[in-house]
């Protein structure tokens, strides 16, 4: 099986863009799960129309695959937030950066070197934890 590494990026205008590290395939939406969706609808569209017009495409399409999605932490952050799944106040606890400031990088401003870090350090140490459960 074939493992297909894909980046997940927030764009400026704060919808997601997912494209793969070594193939030509990408997608975007409003959430991450709607870019990697149009992702996957591209690589279908791609594939369908390759074999109408007679043309090559990438092997891995008729085989079994797995895409690997790597995310940046402001991109994840911003996520859960605007999602729902996480308030400022919980971040706020994981990260031990006031809800103040993690409001500001949910909106555009870059944290400094330090910041992101602690924010990168949070999510490992939740990451940890949640690794850590079985039913």
């Amino acid at each position: 099986m074939k493992l297909i590494p894909a980046i997940i990026e927030r764009a400026e205008d704060g919808t997601y863009s997912v494209y793969c590290k070594n193939e030509i395939f990408s997608g975007m939406g409003v959430t991450i799960p709607e870019a990697k969706a149009d992702m996957h609808r591209q690589m279908a569209v791609y594939k369908e129309t390759a074999l109408k017009e007679g043309f090559k495409y990438p092997e891995f399409l008729d085989e079994e695959h797995v895409i690997e999605y790597t995310v940046d932490a402001l991109s994840l952050m911003n996520y859960y937030v605007k999602s729902g799944i996480f308030s400022l106040s919980a971040l706020e606890k994981i990260t031990g950066i006031n809800q103040k400031q993690l409001w500001a990088y949910t909106t555009g401003t870059k944290p400094r070197k330090a910041q992101k870090d602690k924010i990168i350090s949070g999510f490992l140490r939740l990451s940890q934890d949640l690794d850590a459960v079985f039913a």
